[in-house]
């Protein structure tokens, strides 16, 4: 069993703020740090943290920024289906981040948006019914992508963000799995009042915790957050999502993989930074052992 993630890969500028700017208004930074980002990295860093095989799809420069390929092999993930492309800038965000830890971002796609279907298209060949595939808003070639990997008979994971109407529209026909924050559910309720056709949905909801809708049976389970003072909450949402990936692709119960994913969350937001903060397994298991285990509870 693998994990194929076709996602963004970014570059994080990190500015550590007394609050987030008003409109109009300048601040001088209290910090600033770079870092390896991106919804699609993110996801990758912690599902190879949590134990499973991923093979990261995507793109950056063809020149500078060889550490974050390092970086991403440093952590476990499979590096060889990554395109460089000249005359292309790496992805990159601008995070603002204050002292609560909420942050707002500003991103620029780069190479995320380049990439060539072909490449895509022979980097999922090998992908099967024991596969699974994530993927996110932050690169092109995200439909074919699905359409691939669902003829293929494997798991589709999707991310709905940055939130795109269109762009769920048009995937929605082939997703196993529709992933996406309060917000964005809220949005996706706005946008499709009469319901979506999608067997399961995965809303994570920050302190308040994370639900799995199984919208065939009609069952949902809930897992509520584990207590953490919040240093950065950038990419816990990716965090939490590649950790409950890699739990279905371990064969984990559904509230195993949540409680997993919520102990994952829970770690990452006590650091700075987005995939270079995600924790490894051990320190899940050891965090789980320590607290108990969390609660998760189902309902109709």
């Amino acid at each position: 069993m693998a994990i194929y993630n076709l996602g963004s890969i970014n570059v994080d500028h990190i500015y550590r703020l007394p609050h987030l700017p008003a409109s109009g208004e300048t601040l001088a930074a209290e910090g600033y740090g770079q870092g390896l980002g991106g919804k699609g990295a993110n996801q990758s860093v912690a599902a190879a943290r949590a134990g499973a095989l991923v093979h990261h799809i995507g793109a950056i420069a063809a020149l500078g920024e060889d550490w974050v390929l390092d970086r991403l092999q440093e952590y476990g993930v499979r590096t060889d289906r990554i395109a460089r492309l000249h005359h292309q800038t790496t992805g990159h965000a601008i995070i603002l981040v204050d002292g609560q830890g909420e942050n707002s971002i500003v991103l620029h796609p780069g190479a995320n948006r380049r990439l060539d279907p072909d490449a895509v298209a022979q980097a999922l060949a090998p992908i099967g019914p024991r596969d699974t595939l994530l993927i996110q808003n932050e690169t092109s070639q995200q439909v074919e992508a699905a359409r691939i990997a669902r003829a293929a008979g494997a798991r589709v994971i999707y991310s709905s963000a940055p939130f795109s109407v269109d762009a769920v529209r048009a995937i929605l026909p082939h997703v196993s799995l529709l992933a996406l924050n309060s917000v964005e559910a809220a949005q996706l309720s706005k946008a499709f009042p009469d319901g979506i056709a999608v067997p399961a949905m995965l809303v994570t909801k920050g302190a308040e915790g994370a639900e799995y809708r199984d919208l065939t049976s009609g069952q949902t389970l809930t897992q509520q957050a584990f207590p953490a003072r919040a240093v950065d909450t950038t990419g816990a949402g990716d965090c939490f999502l590649g950790y409950f990936a890699a739990g279905l692709d371990l064969g984990r119960p559904i509230p195993e993989a949540l409680r997993h994913a919520a102990a994952a969350s829970a770690i990452k937001v006590t650091r700075p930074g987005a995939g270079d903060a995600i924790p490894e397994a051990s320190e899940v298991s050891d965090y789980l052992a320590r607290t108990g285990g969390g609660q998760s509870a189902g309902g109709g």
